[in-house]
């Protein structure tokens, strides 16, 4: 970059100002670069069994073929995969693309409703769906345009016994699979049993290559346009980032987050593949107890997650017993990463939590802390390289250094746009740069720290409250497990702040936050109402939704 930012000062010395980003073409050139080097080193490991390198590539090939030559699909159609974090996702997500088709990913808990309106909106044509879901999409098929439908079992990648087994028990023990009805279906290992090759599309870096959805914390659900080139630029991104502290062909990839979330997509399944690690699919890590049972079988260096899912294993006593001894980098986005969390998790694991930021429109790295002992705790850390930010006032001027503006972002990872809505499009692009609606302020050391999301501000008598201020602050009290805030109309005050908290301490009272915050806050950022509820509502990252905090 011809400018010396004010971030690269701060830069680590092994990482480049600048990377490549035609490096790599495709994702297809990850894998096969990958397949060349690490061959018969596993990639993908589920439930005890893993597939490598070349199984990956070979499985894919077939699902590639099988689309090409038994369905109506063309190239540039989209294919869409509603699943979690299995075997067959990724193989189904490289058979898709070898096929040169679209890759739409789809939140598995999706009622049907939200399903039709993702499959409409982005004219899904075919879809890979897991057998418990398949009941969704008898509802709401016949006013989609899907025309292929393949159906997949939990266990279909784990050999004949296994498989039996594990099918069995989530079908007649768990009856985890409502009965559905659809015509014309085929199964997910009928697509790989023929193993040829498929016609070979070359695709370049302005193909694209994922549509991931937004998920509507903004408004309606939109579909993020994700070319070859915006992810493949991500990943080297980060790679250049890491430097040399991942090894090639050594390192264990922990994958708690689902694939279908880009951070996932993009930083567990991307790079690992690029680096030749064993990425490790956690199935459902909401079941902790399983989940730590999961991570004591092997030393394994790399885990990424979000803040409530660090704060929930740190809950659990047997987490002190895994061993971390390997654990090279931990790696924090999807929401605010909390302070009493970062250094619990230091505490415990002898790891330091690396908070980075981005958004699925970036694919989603923006903005990482350095890995070399200078990362800033409560900070989103340095604009990744080929990465400029800039901080802007309502009117889209810069706002000068220590002052709060929206982070507006520039970079090879930025997506093309959102599918098919312009209108949408010329709201969040000023030029070349991307209007995230995050309010962020630059430190005098290049460092980025995120105040909050422009549209979760609260006005309290004309003061402006951000709630990520006001939920690290409760979120210190011992007695707190999770909190959420916003604001609710008041009549004196035009907005009050309103806390949602779950408690860890069951004698927890009202009297006793508020009397909390007001040693910690000005009395106008001390929440007004306390409520104190079970749980609250999660995104399918686990982020908290502060929109159906009710």
């Amino acid at each position: 970059m011809a400018e010396n930012y004010p971030w690269f000062k701060s830069y680590p010395s092994f990482a480049p100002h600048e990377i490549d980003p035609e490096k790599y073409k495709s994702l297809i050139d990850i894998l096969e670069r990958a397949v060349a080097k690490f061959k018969d080193l596993p990639s993908i490991e589920n439930m005890g069994k893993s597939i490598s390198f070349n199984e990956l590539n070979k499985f894919s090939d077939a699902f590639a073929w099988y689309l090409q030559n038994k369905t109506n699909l063309k190239p540039g159609d989209r294919v869409a995969i509603q699943m979690p974090n299995i075997i067959q996702f990724p193989i189904a997500v490289f058979g898709i693309l070898k096929a040169g088709m679209i890759v739409v990913t789809v939140n598995p808990l999706y009622t049907a409703e939200e399903m039709l309106h993702q499959f409409t909106d982005l004219g899904v044509k075919g879809i890979v769906i897991l057998e418990n879901f398949a009941f969704n999409l008898e509802k709401i098929k016949a006013e989609t345009t899907i025309e292929t439908i393949i159906i997949a079992s939990v266990g279909d990648m784990l050999g004949a016994v296994k498989r039996t087994i594990v099918n069995f028990v989530v079908r007649n023990i768990k009856k985890m699979v409502p009965k559905y009805n659809l015509e014309n279906y085929v199964k997910f290992n009928d697509t790989i049993n023929i193993l040829k090759k498929p016609l070979k599309i070359n695709l370049s870096s302005k193909d694209i290559a994922l549509l991931i959805n937004t998920g509507g914390t903004t408004g309606v659900s939109k579909g993020v346009t994700l070319s070859h080139g915006n992810i493949c630029a991500n990943m080297a991104q980060v790679d250049g980032w890491l430097g040399n502290v991942l090894e090639e062909g050594k390192e264990i990839f922990i994958t708690p987050l689902p694939l279908y979330h880009i951070f996932s997509f993009t930083a567990n399944l991307i790079l690992g593949i690029h680096l030749g690690g064993k990425i490790k699919l956690i199935t459902n890590p909401r079941n902790m107890k399983a989940f730590i049972k999961e991570l004591k079988k092997e030393k394994f260096s790399f885990f990424s997650g979000v803040n409530t899912l660090f704060n929930g294993l740190l809950n659990q006593p047997s987490f002190s017993e895994v061993d971390f001894s390997g654990l090279k980098i931990t790696l924090a986005g999807g929401m605010a990463l909390q302070d009493v969390v970062s250094k619990k998790w230091e505490k415990t694991t002898g790891n330091p939590v690396i908070e980075a930021y981005g958004l699925s429109e970036t694919s989603p790295g923006a903005s990482v802390n350095p890995i070399d002992g200078n990362h800033k705790i409560g900070s989103i850390g340095l604009p990744l390289p080929s990465t400029i930010f800039k901080l802007l006032d309502d009117n889209g001027n810069e706002v000068p250094q220590g002052q709060p503006g929206e982070i507006a972002i520039k970079g090879p990872q930025v997506m093309l746009g959102y599918w098919q809505k312009p209108e949408e499009n010329a709201k969040v692009f000023k030029g070349d740069f991307l209007l995230t609606g995050d309010i962020g302020v630059m430190d005098e050391d290049g460092f980025f720290k995120i105040v909050d999301r422009k549209k979760e501000m609260i006005i309290v008598s004309g003061f402006n409250v951000f709630p990520n201020e006001i939920e690290k602050v409760i979120a210190e009290h011992p007695g707190v497990l999770e909190v959420g805030v916003r604001g609710v109309a008041d009549e004196k005050t035009t907005e009050a702040v309103k806390a949602f908290i779950v408690k860890r301490d069951a004698k927890l009272n009202e009297e006793e936050i508020k009397e909390f915050c007001k040693q910690r806050l000005t009395p106008y950022k001390v929440p007004k109402y306390i409520v104190f509820r079970d749980e609250l509502p999660k995104s399918n990252i686990g982020k908290i939704l502060r929109r159906k905090l009710e």
